[in-house]
């Protein structure tokens, strides 16, 4: 049983081009670089819309991007001392 499906796209020809000499570059086939693609464009795709949600949530309770640098040092302010005692306790257990 096949553990891939094929997929048959269409590019311009400029850019089938660019990418069968990028594929030769670097030694890849067509198939791995339109992988390397997809995956590439699903992580920003991803990360955009975990932007959108930051900034949307950041919206409804106030919060402006110049408020996010002094929140993260007073969370890291805040966090220290737990962080110390969990470094403290595991050099007393030796983990």
């Amino acid at each position: 049983m096949r553990t891939s499906k094929v997929v048959s796209i269409t590019l311009p020809p400029d850019m089938a081009a660019d990418a069968e000499q990028l594929a030769r570059q670097e030694k890849r086939s067509m198939s791995e670089l339109m992988r390397e693609a997809f995956r590439r464009y699903k992580r920003q795709r991803e990360w955009d819309e975990a932007n959108e949600y930051g900034r949307a949530r950041a919206k409804q309770i106030g919060i402006t991007e110049a408020d996010v640098v002094r929140l993260i040092r007073e969370f890291r302010a805040e966090d220290a001392p737990r962080k110390e005692a969990v470094r403290h306790r595991r050099r007393k257990t030796g983990s």
